[in-house]
Formats: structure tokens, sequence, C-alpha cells
């Protein structure tokens, strides 16, 4: 959920797996070109913690639960298409015994294509729920980069850093930009 870098809360839903992003590589480079850009004065780096934003963003229950009616659907189609895999192999189970070889083998085949086809639905549906959450938090987390442009404008801040970015690892908490952000975007401020 955070601004700098795409994570979704609908791969904890369907186990997906996203790659790890490209700042760890990036974040010393970028912060040699602030020091090296102004050589006058020490660099001013704020950071935020942006799942706490947007989990406490006006507008953020209403995503969720949207997400959470409309995931519904897709849960049951999941439940069910892995009832109706299970119970196929519990009666394999049962009959295999009295099977011949090839009819075994022949049975054998067809479960396993109903398992694949079972794993590439979730895979489908895994993408839709991703897409799903991310046209729904993407209101959210416009406003909420918004706010954090304008602050570090307002600050003369060299940077603003996500703490759930990969590659961060000690951060001054008087840096800590969180509640500001979440009182200007409650109307404070």
């Amino acid at each position: 959920m955070a601004f700098f870098h795409d994570t979704d809360r609908s791969t904890a839903m369907f186990h997906t797996s996203k790659a790890v992003g490209w700042g760890l590589a990036v974040l010393p480079v970028l912060l040699l070109a602030v020091v090296a850009a102004r050589p006058q004065q020490s660099p001013t780096i704020g950071y935020v913690d942006s799942d706490q934003i947007i989990q406490q963003m006006p507008g953020y229950a209403a995503a969720d639960s949207t997400f959470q009616n409309e995931s519904e659907e897709w849960r049951t189609e999941l439940q069910r298409l892995q009832t109706t895999l299970d119970s196929t192999v519990r009666a394999f189970d049962q009959e295999s015994a009295t099977l011949s070889e090839t009819e075994r083998d022949q049975k054998m085949d067809e479960l396993q294509q109903m398992s694949r086809l079972v794993q590439q639905r979730n895979g489908e549906l895994s993408q839709r729920a991703e897409a799903r959450w991310s046209e729904l938090v993407a209101p959210l987390r416009e406003r909420g980069r918004a706010v954090i442009d304008g602050l570090r404008a307002e600050r003369n801040l060299a940077l603003v850093l996500d703490i759930n970015a990969p590659g961060i690892v000690s951060i001054d908490p008087a840096l800590d930009l969180t509640a500001v952000v979440l009182t200007r975007l409650r109307g404070g401020d």
C-alpha cells in the first residue's frame, strides 16, 4: 500500500508473490546525487509510513469494504473448485484399487489436469483481485502523494522516504511526517 512501491493487500488473500523493487540499488546513488547537488548544506530527508497513512485516510474503509464484498465471490469460486478437486481425489483414492493400470493412469491424468485448472483459475482471480484493489486505492494514493509532495516542497526537503520501501535500515524519528500528513488529510493544519 505504499506510495512509492506497489504492494497489494490482495496478495495476502491469494498468496501471490511480488518481486522486490529496484530501490535498493538506486537509493545510494540518489542520496549521493542529493549531497552533490546541495554541497553548501546537508540534505534534509523526511519519511512517512505509507501503510499507516493509507489505512487511516478517509475513504479507506469504503474501499476495503467494497473490495471485501467483491472478492467474496472470487473466494467462493475458488473454494468450490478446491472442494470439487478434493472430492474427486477422495473418490479416486477409494476406487483406485479396483481400477486397471490404464484406468488409474487416465484418472491420474484427469486429476492433474483438474489441479492445473484450479491453479490457473487461482492465478487469474489473484490478478483480478490485485487490479481491483489497485483501482480502489489509487485515488487514496494520489491524495496522499499530493500531500507528501506539498510537505516536501514546503519544508524544503531533499527526499521523503517511505519506511515500507526496501532498503531502509535506520531512521531518525524526528523526521517522521506521518502524523502531519494524516492531520492534513483530515482537514487540519
